[in-house]
């Protein structure tokens, strides 16, 4: 890939993404720039661990770029459009990672026609197994998605949606693996109530989870004969089954994913306004 990409913001979603394209050699690390205004000693840390290049410049790092990564704290997207609006030719790309700010509130900052598109990994692609969506905005074209959808691939799974679908994919996927973790804490708690090794039990955890995920994505069957295939009557399975179903475990996960979905929704709003 020939073009240059900026970080605008040098923390760890951005340094995962780098990573991932450096690791992978999407990108040669000397056609990636991250920049930030302060923190010289983490851009030294990037540029010696990955030979990439570093910039305290605003302007520089821009001039230089095809692809701007907005990878700042969110609360800092105005004065970040701010300042790099004066500095954007109509052939820049635009891609966000921040969480809670859709494309048209970009758009109207910048109160140009570049494209921006926006990026919603999840904190897997530190280990390059991110479930990404990817969402255009009113003037990214099909090709450039298909281009950050590219370099994405670099830290995991992609998939592009309707942005308008994006609060309800932040909860299956940016917010998920928090949940998951949720549940392994509780099983850690049975571990510890059991006496049972740790790391005996962490590895079969760990590869149970593996193990769920491959079936998932290889089977033709629905998760629910999945289910159904390991739980005879009056077994073990059936007897965990029917305690999860008495504490309303389907209903918790549903109203779980429900409040993340509407609390997405409520910080877009209060960063837009």
């Amino acid at each position: 890939m020939e073009q240059t990409i900026a970080f605008l913001g040098a923390g760890s979603m951005a340094e995962a993404i780098i990573a991932g394209m450096t690791a992978n050699k999407i990108v040669p690390a000397k056609q990636i720039i991250a920049k930030n205004h302060s923190n010289k000693e983490r851009l030294k840390t990037l540029e010696e661990k990955y030979h990439i290049l570093t910039s305290q410049s605003t302007q520089d790092t821009i001039d230089q770029s095809d692809i701007i990564i907005l990878a700042m704290k969110p609360k800092d997207i105005k004065t970040a459009t701010a300042e790099i609006k004066p500095l954007l030719s109509a052939n820049k790309i635009v891609v966000s990672l921040l969480a809670g700010i859709s494309t048209a509130f970009i758009e109207q900052q910048l109160e140009t026609q570049n494209p921006v598109i926006r990026v919603m990994p999840n904190t897997s692609a530190t280990i390059g197994q991110s479930a990404t969506t990817i969402a255009a905005g009113t003037y990214a074209t099909k090709e450039q998605v298909e281009l950050i959808e590219e370099l994405i691939t670099s830290i995991g799974t992609t998939e592009v949606i309707d942005e308008a679908d994006m609060d309800a994919f932040t909860a299956l996927a940016g917010s998920a693996p928090a949940f998951y973790y949720f549940m392994v804490e509780a099983m850690e708690q049975f571990v510890d109530t059991k006496g049972l090794d740790k790391d005996i039990a962490k590895r079969l955890m760990v590869q149970t989870i593996k193990g769920v995920g491959e079936m998932l994505e290889a089977s033709e069957d629905s998760p629910q004969v999945l289910r159904e295939k390991i739980t005879s009557p009056g077994g073990t399975t059936e007897a965990g089954l029917k305690t999860l179903a008495a504490h309303e475990f389907q209903e918790a996960v549903i109203a779980c994913l429900e409040e993340t979905t509407a609390r997405s929704k409520e910080m877009r709003e209060m960063f837009e306004k």
